[in-house]
């Protein structure tokens, strides 16, 4: 079995290269996110059915734009949507 020393030297080169790789995950996350998505789009990303999204657009749940024949979502309210209905954890189960 070989022994490896690590010294401070290496921690500090190490606490750098990762600093530098989160602060570069970072500024990229906001650019990834799409203002406007489609109906597929949605659907996947809340795992639902086409007719719980057409119930979630009926009931005046989720707001939506229509061009052409073409159904947009607002990213930003998908997420006022989901934080509407959050519910908070049960915290006895830890105890």
């Amino acid at each position: 079995m070989a022994i490896e020393v690590i010294t401070k030297e290496d921690l500090n080169e190490f606490r750098s290269e990762l600093l530098n790789e989160i602060k570069s995950i970072i500024n990229e996350a906001p650019q990834k996110r799409q203002k406007w998505l489609k109906s597929n789009e949605v659907r996947e990303l809340l795992q639902i059915s086409n007719g719980t999204l057409q119930t979630l657009r009926i009931n005046g749940n989720l707001t939506f734009s229509k061009v052409g024949g073409t159904i947009y979502y607002d990213n930003d309210d998908i997420e006022k949507l989901m934080n509407r209905n959050k519910k908070p954890a049960n915290l006895t189960l830890f105890k």
